[in-house]
């Protein structure tokens, strides 16, 4: 039987993630053997400093693609809004996995939505995105930064840390905690990180039968989708360090993306949006970007 090895980080919900994989692959090759590398990446480790100020989510990948390299994994599965732009020479995507739920989670034990909060009420996210479109939302909130996995935040506003937290539906909804989300922050009042709720396996460049064994999970429609947001934020240079949001769906008249930059500090929102043909999202992507560039997102983004 051919071996497939996925490298993967330790929490629940990337675990979780690992074996999805690791299940649709058994289901499309009945000769596959899958078994997972699971590890702990610096990301994970250095949770006292916000990502943005330690080099990114890029710090997710690093250890997971020294093991491919190295023959102790074949590919890495990540949550695809922690993929960077552009993959380290020698690296591709070999699948992007059917989306789940795109929108963030309003995560409250006291309050049933971002409205009900009172002045004041202080609000758990390690996330600029989040922290620009709370800001422009509801200005007195106070917003504190919050690190770990899903279990360590949702302790924290257990221990009445916060009033109110923000995460991603999917996440919840992979790990059973549904009945935690209070309401959806979702398109196209609250625009989610780009590509957040897809699945993403990474391959080696060269690898063309892993490649072609992974490309069966691939679903087409996120994959467009996922594209155009991503090409959206590396035409801007998007990084951790700036708060960029991004979201595309199919519709009749073909693809349609809203993007959006903000400024975490003052609030402010800049958003745009058009519809391109489904077989070149990555135009699509480019043209949002030169519409959010048109209305001074240039200055936001330090260029």
């Amino acid at each position: 039987m051919k071996t497939i090895r996925i490298a993967t980080r330790q929490s629940a919900l990337a675990l979780w993630q690992a074996e999805h994989v690791a299940a649709r692959l058994r289901a499309a090759h009945a000769d596959l053997f899958v078994e997972l590398v699971p590890m702990t990446t610096r990301g994970d480790q250095i949770l006292d400093q916000p990502l943005s100020q330690i080099g990114g989510k890029g710090l997710f990948l690093k250890e997971l693609e020294v093991a491919m390299l190295e023959g102790r994994a074949d590919i890495a599965v990540h949550s695809l809004k922690d993929v960077p732009m552009e993959l380290e020479p020698g690296f591709a995507l070999g699948a992007v996995l059917e989306r789940a739920d795109a929108a963030d989670a309003f995560v409250s034990n006291d309050y049933s939505h971002l409205g009900q909060l009172p002045q004041g009420a202080r609000v758990g996210t390690s996330s600029l995105r989040r922290q620009a479109q709370l800001r422009a939302l509801r200005p007195d909130l106070e917003l504190a930064d919050l690190r770990g996995n899903v279990g360590t935040r949702l302790s924290k506003l257990d221990q009445g840390q916060y009033a109110a937290i923000v995460l991603a539906c999917a996440g919840l909804e992979r790990l059973g905690l549904s009945a935690r989300i209070a309401s959806r922050l979702d398109a196209p009042d609250w625009i989610p990180a780009v590509a957040q709720g897809a699945i993403a396996v990474e391959v080696r460049a060269g690898d063309v039968s892993t490649i072609e064994r992974v490309r069966a999970l691939d679903d087409a429609d996120t994959h467009r989708c996922t594209a155009a947001e991503r090409a959206m934020n590396r035409s801007l240079h998007g990084s951790c360090s700036v708060p960029i949001a991004g979201y595309c769906r199919e519709t009749e008249a073909g693809l349609e993306l809203i993007g959006l930059v903000g400024d975490a500090g003052s609030g402010r929102l800049l958003r745009a949006e058009a519809i391109g043909i489904v077989n070149d999202p990555e135009h699509l992507g480019r043209v949002v970007a030169q519409k959010l560039l048109a209305l001074g997102a240039g200055g936001m983004l330090g260029r």
